[in-house]
Protein backbone atom coordinates (compact mmCIF):
# COMPACT_ATOMS: atom_id res chain seq x y z
CA UNK A 1 0.00 0.00 0.00
CA UNK A 2 1.39 3.65 -0.63
CA UNK A 3 2.28 4.70 3.02
CA UNK A 4 1.16 7.88 3.30
CA UNK A 5 3.84 10.18 4.79
CA UNK A 6 3.17 10.17 8.58
CA UNK A 7 4.27 12.35 11.57
CA UNK A 8 7.40 10.06 13.52
CA UNK A 9 6.57 8.23 16.62
CA UNK A 10 8.49 8.96 19.32
CA UNK A 11 11.81 6.93 20.00
CA UNK A 12 10.47 3.70 22.03
CA UNK A 13 12.72 1.82 24.17
CA UNK A 14 13.80 -1.38 22.45
CA UNK A 15 12.13 -4.50 23.11
CA UNK A 16 13.81 -7.58 24.57
CA UNK A 17 13.24 -11.05 22.18
CA UNK A 18 12.86 -14.18 24.69
CA UNK A 19 15.67 -16.15 24.83
CA UNK A 20 15.54 -18.62 21.47
CA UNK A 21 12.60 -16.45 19.77
CA UNK A 22 12.71 -14.80 16.81
CA UNK A 23 11.76 -10.97 16.50
CA UNK A 24 9.45 -12.09 13.77
CA UNK A 25 8.04 -14.36 16.34
CA UNK A 26 7.36 -12.39 18.90
CA UNK A 27 5.68 -9.64 17.04
CA UNK A 28 2.21 -8.63 16.71
CA UNK A 29 1.20 -8.02 12.83
CA UNK A 30 -1.75 -5.45 14.24
CA UNK A 31 0.48 -3.22 16.28
CA UNK A 32 3.20 -3.50 12.99
CA UNK A 33 0.49 -2.43 10.61
CA UNK A 34 -0.39 0.76 13.09
CA UNK A 35 3.02 1.61 13.02
CA UNK A 36 4.00 1.43 9.66
CA UNK A 37 0.76 2.10 7.88
CA UNK A 38 -1.35 4.32 9.63
CA UNK A 39 -1.29 7.97 11.57
CA UNK A 40 -4.54 8.72 12.99
CA UNK A 41 -3.37 11.82 14.49
CA UNK A 42 -3.16 13.18 10.67
CA UNK A 43 -6.07 11.45 9.52
CA UNK A 44 -8.32 12.68 12.20
CA UNK A 45 -6.86 16.49 11.44
CA UNK A 46 -8.01 15.38 7.89
CA UNK A 47 -11.24 14.05 8.68
CA UNK A 48 -11.90 17.66 10.89
CA UNK A 49 -10.73 20.13 8.82
CA UNK A 50 -12.68 18.85 5.40
CA UNK A 51 -16.13 18.54 7.53
CA UNK A 52 -15.57 21.84 9.11
CA UNK A 53 -14.77 23.32 5.56
CA UNK A 54 -17.72 21.61 3.85
CA UNK A 55 -20.49 22.13 6.43
CA UNK A 56 -18.83 25.11 8.91
CA UNK A 57 -19.26 23.29 11.98
CA UNK A 58 -17.22 20.72 13.87
CA UNK A 59 -18.39 16.72 13.45
CA UNK A 60 -19.01 15.28 16.53
CA UNK A 61 -20.08 11.38 15.63
CA UNK A 62 -17.80 9.52 13.17
CA UNK A 63 -18.58 5.74 12.01
CA UNK A 64 -14.64 4.11 10.72
CA UNK A 65 -15.73 1.65 8.29
CA UNK A 66 -13.70 -1.69 7.85
CA UNK A 67 -12.26 -0.35 11.20
CA UNK A 68 -9.79 -3.05 12.41
CA UNK A 69 -8.21 -2.46 15.27
CA UNK A 70 -10.48 0.75 15.73
CA UNK A 71 -7.52 2.94 16.19
CA UNK A 72 -8.73 5.98 13.94
CA UNK A 73 -12.10 5.96 16.61
CA UNK A 74 -10.02 5.95 19.10
CA UNK A 75 -8.45 8.56 18.62
CA UNK A 76 -11.70 10.61 17.35
CA UNK A 77 -13.07 10.28 20.52
CA UNK A 78 -9.46 11.47 22.55
CA UNK A 79 -9.77 14.62 19.85
CA UNK A 80 -12.39 16.09 22.15
CA UNK A 81 -14.54 15.32 24.90
CA UNK A 82 -18.03 15.79 23.12
CA UNK A 83 -17.12 13.44 20.12
CA UNK A 84 -18.23 9.66 19.58
CA UNK A 85 -17.37 7.02 17.43
CA UNK A 86 -18.64 3.30 15.72
CA UNK A 87 -16.50 1.18 14.31
CA UNK A 88 -17.71 -1.53 11.98
CA UNK A 89 -16.04 -4.46 11.07
CA UNK A 90 -16.67 -7.99 9.77
CA UNK A 91 -13.97 -9.59 11.57
CA UNK A 92 -13.92 -10.34 15.81
CA UNK A 93 -10.79 -11.28 16.06
CA UNK A 94 -9.65 -8.04 14.94
CA UNK A 95 -12.77 -5.97 16.69
CA UNK A 96 -11.28 -8.04 19.86
CA UNK A 97 -7.80 -7.06 19.67
CA UNK A 98 -8.62 -3.37 19.12
CA UNK A 99 -10.87 -3.68 22.49
CA UNK A 100 -8.13 -5.01 24.54
CA UNK A 101 -4.58 -3.10 22.97
CA UNK A 102 -6.74 0.27 21.54
CA UNK A 103 -10.02 0.95 23.46
CA UNK A 104 -8.27 -0.47 26.44
CA UNK A 105 -5.93 2.19 26.84
CA UNK A 106 -8.45 4.87 26.85
CA UNK A 107 -9.93 6.33 29.64
CA UNK A 108 -13.65 5.02 31.12
CA UNK A 109 -15.33 7.99 29.94
CA UNK A 110 -13.34 8.05 26.34
CA UNK A 111 -14.80 4.42 26.63
CA UNK A 112 -18.19 4.83 27.05
CA UNK A 113 -18.41 7.39 23.25
CA UNK A 114 -17.18 4.30 21.53
CA UNK A 115 -18.75 1.11 20.25
CA UNK A 116 -17.53 -1.82 17.67
CA UNK A 117 -20.30 -3.47 15.86
CA UNK A 118 -19.23 -6.69 14.13
CA UNK A 119 -21.49 -6.37 11.09
CA UNK A 120 -21.34 -5.70 7.11
CA UNK A 121 -20.66 -2.32 5.91
CA UNK A 122 -23.39 -2.64 3.61
CA UNK A 123 -26.07 -3.32 5.76
CA UNK A 124 -28.45 -0.29 6.81
CA UNK A 125 -29.40 1.08 9.97
CA UNK A 126 -27.04 -0.86 11.89
CA UNK A 127 -25.59 2.58 13.84
CA UNK A 128 -27.13 6.11 14.25
CA UNK A 129 -26.84 8.06 11.79
CA UNK A 130 -22.89 9.74 11.38
CA UNK A 131 -21.83 13.51 10.98
CA UNK A 132 -18.92 11.87 8.81
CA UNK A 133 -18.17 8.03 7.69
CA UNK A 134 -14.60 7.17 6.73
CA UNK A 135 -12.99 4.43 4.84
CA UNK A 136 -9.81 4.62 4.77
CA UNK A 137 -6.33 2.74 3.40
CA UNK A 138 -8.53 1.63 0.03
CA UNK A 139 -10.43 -0.63 2.42
CA UNK A 140 -13.18 -0.52 -0.39
CA UNK A 141 -11.35 -1.85 -2.91
CA UNK A 142 -12.69 -5.08 -1.74
CA UNK A 143 -15.58 -4.75 -3.58
CA UNK A 144 -14.43 -5.10 -7.24
CA UNK A 145 -17.70 -4.85 -9.44
CA UNK A 146 -19.72 -1.78 -10.10
CA UNK A 147 -22.94 -3.14 -8.28
CA UNK A 148 -21.32 -4.00 -5.03
CA UNK A 149 -19.15 -1.02 -4.84
CA UNK A 150 -22.37 1.10 -5.57
CA UNK A 151 -24.25 -0.70 -3.15
CA UNK A 152 -21.87 -0.07 -0.35
CA UNK A 153 -22.15 3.65 -1.28
CA UNK A 154 -25.50 3.89 -1.00
CA UNK A 155 -24.92 2.18 1.98
CA UNK A 156 -23.06 4.98 3.49
CA UNK A 157 -25.02 7.41 2.19
CA UNK A 158 -27.96 5.80 3.95
CA UNK A 159 -25.88 5.97 7.76
CA UNK A 160 -25.25 9.58 7.54
CA UNK A 161 -27.08 12.54 9.09
CA UNK A 162 -28.64 15.06 6.79
CA UNK A 163 -25.47 17.22 6.83
CA UNK A 164 -23.27 14.25 6.69
CA UNK A 165 -20.04 13.55 4.49
CA UNK A 166 -18.29 10.53 2.98
CA UNK A 167 -14.39 10.73 3.26
CA UNK A 168 -12.19 7.49 1.58
CA UNK A 169 -8.69 8.02 0.15
CA UNK A 170 -7.31 6.84 -3.01
CA UNK A 171 -4.95 5.76 -4.84
CA UNK A 172 -2.95 5.53 -8.14
CA UNK A 173 -0.58 6.31 -11.00
CA UNK A 174 1.15 4.60 -13.25
CA UNK A 175 3.36 2.85 -10.38
CA UNK A 176 -0.60 1.83 -9.16
CA UNK A 177 -0.57 -0.72 -12.52
CA UNK A 178 2.68 -2.73 -11.79
CA UNK A 179 3.76 -5.75 -10.17
CA UNK A 180 6.27 -3.66 -7.27
CA UNK A 181 7.78 -4.19 -3.82
CA UNK A 182 8.52 -1.23 -1.73
CA UNK A 183 10.53 -0.92 1.23
CA UNK A 184 10.24 1.55 4.10
CA UNK A 185 12.44 1.41 7.22
CA UNK A 186 10.45 2.05 10.48
CA UNK A 187 11.28 2.14 14.07
CA UNK A 188 12.90 -1.58 14.88
CA UNK A 189 11.22 -2.72 11.81
CA UNK A 190 11.17 -2.75 7.94
CA UNK A 191 7.27 -2.59 6.27
CA UNK A 192 7.50 -4.02 3.17
CA UNK A 193 4.64 -3.47 0.52
CA UNK A 194 3.90 -5.82 -2.52
CA UNK A 195 1.60 -6.06 -5.53
CA UNK A 196 1.86 -8.45 -7.88
CA UNK A 197 -0.58 -10.38 -10.58
CA UNK A 198 -2.34 -7.28 -11.78
CA UNK A 199 -4.69 -8.05 -14.36
CA UNK A 200 -5.87 -4.87 -17.11
CA UNK A 201 -8.63 -7.08 -17.91
CA UNK A 202 -10.48 -6.49 -14.96
CA UNK A 203 -8.77 -4.30 -13.03
CA UNK A 204 -7.81 -6.90 -9.67
CA UNK A 205 -4.45 -7.27 -8.23
CA UNK A 206 -2.83 -9.00 -4.99
CA UNK A 207 -1.42 -6.77 -2.29
CA UNK A 208 0.43 -8.30 0.45
CA UNK A 209 2.26 -6.65 3.59
CA UNK A 210 5.03 -7.68 5.10
CA UNK A 211 7.38 -7.41 7.59
CA UNK A 212 10.87 -7.84 7.93
CA UNK A 213 13.34 -7.15 11.00
CA UNK A 214 17.07 -6.94 12.12
CA UNK A 215 17.93 -10.40 13.55
CA UNK A 216 17.05 -11.57 9.88
CA UNK A 217 13.56 -12.89 10.49
CA UNK A 218 10.50 -11.83 8.59
CA UNK A 219 6.47 -12.01 8.61
CA UNK A 220 5.80 -13.21 5.23
CA UNK A 221 1.99 -11.83 3.91
CA UNK A 222 1.08 -10.79 7.34
CA UNK A 223 -1.89 -9.04 5.42
CA UNK A 224 -3.19 -9.70 1.89
CA UNK A 225 -5.49 -7.76 -0.10
CA UNK A 226 -7.73 -9.22 -3.29
CA UNK A 227 -8.55 -6.11 -4.55
CA UNK A 228 -10.19 -3.92 -7.98
CA UNK A 229 -7.70 -0.84 -8.89
CA UNK A 230 -10.78 1.63 -9.31
CA UNK A 231 -9.85 4.73 -10.97
CA UNK A 232 -10.82 8.29 -9.64
CA UNK A 233 -13.55 9.00 -12.29
CA UNK A 234 -14.80 5.22 -11.55
CA UNK A 235 -15.13 6.22 -7.70
CA UNK A 236 -16.74 9.91 -8.70
CA UNK A 237 -19.37 8.64 -10.87
CA UNK A 238 -20.20 5.49 -8.68
CA UNK A 239 -20.99 8.08 -5.43
CA UNK A 240 -22.78 10.10 -7.59
CA UNK A 241 -25.40 6.66 -9.02
CA UNK A 242 -25.44 5.93 -4.92
CA UNK A 243 -26.94 9.12 -4.27
CA UNK A 244 -24.13 11.67 -3.04
CA UNK A 245 -24.84 15.29 -4.42
CA UNK A 246 -21.33 16.33 -4.60
CA UNK A 247 -17.80 15.15 -5.06
CA UNK A 248 -14.36 17.17 -3.70
CA UNK A 249 -10.97 15.35 -4.54
CA UNK A 250 -8.56 17.03 -2.35
CA UNK A 251 -4.93 16.48 -4.11
CA UNK A 252 -1.69 16.72 -1.90
CA UNK A 253 -0.05 20.02 -3.23
CA UNK A 254 4.07 19.87 -3.70
CA UNK A 255 7.10 20.97 -1.65
CA UNK A 256 9.16 23.57 -3.80
CA UNK A 257 12.29 22.61 -2.40
CA UNK A 258 12.23 18.59 -2.39
CA UNK A 259 9.52 17.86 -5.45
CA UNK A 260 7.79 15.73 -2.96
CA UNK A 261 4.08 15.90 -1.44
CA UNK A 262 3.97 18.65 0.94
CA UNK A 263 0.78 16.37 3.40
CA UNK A 264 -1.00 19.32 2.66
CA UNK A 265 -4.03 18.51 0.46
CA UNK A 266 -6.58 21.50 -1.13
CA UNK A 267 -9.60 20.80 -3.23
CA UNK A 268 -8.06 20.21 -7.23
CA UNK A 269 -10.58 19.55 -10.33
CA UNK A 270 -7.10 19.42 -11.85
CA UNK A 271 -3.94 16.47 -10.53
CA UNK A 272 -0.51 16.07 -11.76
CA UNK A 273 0.31 13.16 -13.63
CA UNK A 274 2.86 11.50 -11.09
CA UNK A 275 3.76 8.02 -11.13
CA UNK A 276 2.39 7.28 -7.69
CA UNK A 277 -0.12 9.54 -5.50
CA UNK A 278 -2.71 9.51 -2.73
CA UNK A 279 -5.65 11.44 -2.76
CA UNK A 280 -8.91 11.90 -0.22
CA UNK A 281 -12.25 12.10 -1.86
CA UNK A 282 -14.87 13.69 -0.09
CA UNK A 283 -19.16 12.71 -0.92
CA UNK A 284 -21.45 15.37 0.39
CA UNK A 285 -24.77 13.82 0.68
Amino acid sequence: MPRKRKKLPKKRPAQKKPAGKSMAETADRHRLYQLAVQCVESEIDMVDDTYKEIRGRRAVHLREDFCGTANTGCEWVRRRDGNTATGVDLDEDVLDWGRRENLGKLSEAQRSRIELLRKDVREKGVAKPADITVAMNFSYMCFKTRDDLRGYFAAAHAGLADDGVFLIDAYGGSESWCDTREKTKCDGFTYLWEQCNFNPINGHINCHIHFRFPDGSKIRRAFSYEWRMWTLPEIREIMHEAGFAKTIVYWEGTDEETGEGNDIYEPSEAGEDDPSWIVYVAAVK
